[in-house]
């Protein structure tokens, strides 16, 4: 059986002319490893400064709740995105209207026409879960609620979904083994769903089951899946030196979620993100690097200021590192 590709030749563009070559199907790999016949130097990273919707929150749940305070939807957001320049959209499922239910194609798909439009990518999408739950039938619901945001995350064009461990359970207090047991097949399942949809999962470090870098690598070298990585939250170390941890998961990273402080919300020290680069950098890290402000106790918090001038900071951060 033959297959017929189609496409533009050279210098023929502009005159629209079109040649074919038939390629036997029987030829063409099915779940064979990328094959690759020319050498192309790819070893320096390429970063996309993205957005996560997270850092506007309050007024996206004053839309999705009703409320008059500062409503915000998804579109205005991308608005947003477009007028800062801001490359890409981490389009967070909580803040689409229902969640968790999942949304009608038609809204699906105008968010990603809209966003489209605007210029702006998607970065990703993200859910709740918990996979530390000890009662069984509590996880199946969330890896079905998970397997489900991964049809949206196809269907949007988003080609991550970020994921949770889950909080340790009460009174699995120094059970950690134990929890993790019933968390990896999950982690598992889901990702061999997302390879059938073509949607990486990452799992987002926060402060949970994934405290330390040791615990992330453990469970990443676990369920060693080729479409499940980590999504490296550096505010969520809950260590001494958040910055070893860091550097123990760089190899697992899919995507980064930066934000203003090193130690939390709770215990603002700002970041480092000329060290933060330098790792990006030592990795040869490509992709997208999204930034999430938050409210943090003691200081107002406005966004639509707050999160350009983080941007411009970690803008000039990947100028200073990659220009050198």
């Amino acid at each position: 059986m033959l297959v017929t590709l189609l496409f533009v030749a050279g210098n023929n563009f502009a005159q629209g002319e079109r040649k074919s070559i038939n390629v036997a199907k029987n030829k063409i790999p099915v779940g064979a490893s990328v094959e690759h016949f020319k050498k192309f130097d790819v070893s320096e990273s390429r970063v996309k400064v993205a957005l996560n919707a997270y850092s506007f929150t309050k007024s996206l749940n004053d839309y999705i709740k009703g409320r008059t305070r500062d409503p915000m939807t998804l579109f205005d957001l991308i608005d947003f995105c477009s007028a800062n320049d801001i490359e890409a959209l981490d389009a967070t499922g909580y803040f689409f209207v229902g969640y968790p239910n999942v949304p009608v194609d038609d809204y699906i798909y105008e968010v990603k026409r809209y966003a489209f439009r605007r210029g702006v990518d998607i970065a990703g999408t993200g859910v709740t879960n918990n996979f530390a739950n000890p009662d069984i039938e509590a996880r199946r619901k969330d890896v079905e609620r998970v397997k489900d945001w991964i049809d949206v995350a196809s269907k949007l064009g988003a080609p991550v979904l970020r994921i949770f461990s889950g909080l340790v359970p009460i009174g699995y207090e120094g059970r950690w083994d134990e929890v993790a047991s019933w968390m990896i097949p999950c982690f598992k399942e889901v990702a061999e769903y997302g390879k059938s949809k073509g949607v990486i999962i990452g799992v987002q470090n926060h402060g949970d089951m994934l405290a330390t870098g040791e615990q992330t690598v453990k469970v990443l070298e676990a369920v060693n899946h080729p479409w499940f990585g980590l999504i490296l939250d550096t505010g969520y170390f809950h260590t001494d030196n958040p910055y070893k941890d860091m550097e123990m998961c760089l190899p697992y990273v899919i995507n980064w979620q930066i934000k203003e402080s090193v130690k939390g919300k709770e215990n603002m020290v700002p970041i480092d993100l000329k060290r933060i680069m330098k790792m990006v950098r030592k990795v040869g890290y490509s992709g997208y690097l999204s930034i999430e402000t938050l409210s943090v106790p003691g200081r107002p918090y406005d966004p639509y200021t707050l999160v350009p001038e983080f941007i411009r900071k970690v803008r000039e951060a990947i100028k200073n590192e990659f220009n050198n």
